[in-house]
């Protein structure tokens, strides 16, 4: 067994794991660290824990020290720093007119490297940018090109739920994300409806996913041919998933149709996971292929 915390280096940002060494850390406190940056102040989020030494990626690195009073504020005097950079580097972006969206800026705690984060359509040549970049700050210059989704997690913002993003307050890391889910859950596949601020399928259509596949298992399809336990055969015309109610009309002695609502425990029918009806049509998938266009693993945390 290893002894481990966790790091984060950002706000919402991937995990990493250190050991914590002869000191005695609690989840809240700074801890300062080496990474393949150099060295970082972060956050422990995870206090001391034991793990399976085969679940940790190997060589695990110590806590150098816990973050002291100077330590805060050479991290306070970075974050200001930041936004002088950010400044600086847009003047640049202007100047060698790049086809380049500066997004954001960031120091290492030791003030070894700047990390300008932009986002662009295409490959950028950026060389001259940044031997100009060297020049004003006299260190090592990173340009890193991320996708919509990281510069959303990045700016923050506020869903059309009324809440802060979730990939801005506490999702470390994108889950993938499909139409399907949208199908799945019965939801408008109006783009507008189901992409978030990112432009992008809504990273919480996972949330209930799991819950909705479970529920949708037990239930008919619209327009299937169902047994009720009156013996009559009848078409579906509609569902509640999350009550697991069935309306059915039914066709009477007299060739009347009648709308009855039943549990759709009490009906008899084959279920729709041997079916692929979660396919989708022509034109959905034309409407909508550009929304499933999935950004792959975050680019902001590799450390």
């Amino acid at each position: 067994m290893t002894r481990i915390i966790g790091v984060r280096f950002r706000p919402a940002g991937k995990i990493y794991y250190f050991a914590p060494g002869k000191f005695h850390i609690k989840k809240g406190q700074q801890v300062i660290v080496e990474t393949a940056r150099g060295i970082e102040f972060g956050h422990v989020v995870m206090g001391p824990k034991e793990v399976e030494e085969d679940q940790i990626t190997q060589p695990l690195k110590s806590v150098i020290r816990l973050a002291n009073n100077e330590d805060r504020k050479i991290e306070e005097r970075n974050r200001e720093k930041e936004k002088e950079a950010f400044q600086i580097c847009l003047e640049k972006i202007r100047k060698h007119k790049l086809e380049m969206k500066l997004i954001d800026a960031e120091y290492t705690f030791d003030n070894n490297k700047v990390l300008f984060y932009f986002t662009a359509d295409g490959r950028i040549d950026f060389r001259e940018l940044v031997k100009d970049l060297a020049a004003v700050f006299r260190t090592r210059i990173e340009l890193r090109q991320i996708g919509v989704r990281d510069e959303t997690k990045l700016r923050g913002g506020i869903g059309i739920c009324g809440r802060e993003l979730c990939c801005h307050t506490y999702l470390s890391e994108f889950a993938p994300v499909s139409i399907k889910m949208a199908k799945e859950q019965n939801l408008s596949l109006n783009p507008t409806k189901i992409s978030g601020v990112c432009g992008r399928l809504m990273c919480c259509l996972t949330n209930e996913q799991e819950t909705y596949e479970k529920l949708n298992s037990r239930l008919p399809s619209t327009g299937d041919t169902v047994t009720t336990p009156e013996g009559l055969r009848g078409e579906v015309q509609s569902l509640s998933v999350l009550r697991q109610l069935v309306k059915v009309v039914v066709t009477l002695e007299n060739d009347e149709k009648e709308i009855r609502e039943y549990k759709a425990s009490e009906l008899k029918f084959k279920s729709r996971r041997k079916k692929n009806d979660m396919r989708l049509s022509k034109e959905e998938m034309k409407e909508l292929v550009a929304l499933e266009k999935n950004e792959g693993a975050s680019k902001l945390d590799n450390v």
